[in-house]
C-alpha cells in the first residue's frame, strides 16, 4: 500500500477540500444550533474533507486514501474516549469544537458513512469519466457541410 503511494500536487482537490473545510466551519459556528445536522452530517463531511486534502497531497488509489480519512476520525474518536476516560480536558475552545469531547458510538458510524460516500463518489465519478468522450477520440470520417 505504501509503496502505490508519491506526493503530487492536485489542484481541484485542494479547492474542493477548502470548499469544504468552509462548510464545516459553517456548521461549527453558525450551525451550533442545528442539532443532529451539525454533529452527526458534520462528522460524515469530516471524513469526506480529510479524504480530499489526502488526495490534493499524495498519489495513491482511492481506498487507500479513504481508509486513512477513515482511521483520522477513528483516532479522534479515540482519543476522545481516552480523554474521557483519564478525566483530560481540552482548555482551548476552538480545537474542543474541532476534535470534539465526547465519545460517541454515532460518530463512529458517521465516520463510516463519510467512507462509503467518498467510495460512492469516487466511482460515480470514475463511471462518468468512462462514458464522457475525450478531446482524442477519433472523429467521424464525414465531411461537415
Amino acid at each position: 500500500m505504501i509503496r502505490g503511494m508519491r506526493w503530487r500536487f492536485d489542484p481541484l482537490s485542494l479547492v474542493w477540500a477548502v470548499a469544504l473545510f468552509l462548510v464545516l466551519v459553517l456548521l461549527a459556528t453558525v450551525g451550533a444550533r442545528w442539532g443532529w445536522l451539525r454533529s452527526f452530517f458534520g462528522d460524515v463531511l469530516a471524513v469526506a474533507w480529510v479524504y480530499l486534502v489526502f488526495k490534493a497531497f499524495i498519489a495513491a488509489r482511492v481506498l487507500p486514501l479513504a481508509l486513512a480519512a477513515l482511521g483520522v476520525g477513528l483516532a479522534v474518536e479515540l482519543g476522545q474516549f481516552l480523554a474521557s476516560a483519564w478525566h483530560l480536558h481540552i482548555p482551548n475552545r476552538a480545537l474542543r469544537i474541532v476534535l470534539g469531547s465526547t465519545a460517541d458510538g454515532w460518530d463512529v458510524l458517521a465516520y463510516a458513512i463519510g467512507f462509503a460516500a467518498v467510495l460512492a463518489m469516487e466511482a460515480l465519478r470514475e463511471a462518468l469519466r468512462a462514458v464522457r468522450p475525450t478531446a482524442s477520440a477519433p472523429r467521424s470520417s464525414r465531411p461537415v457541410r
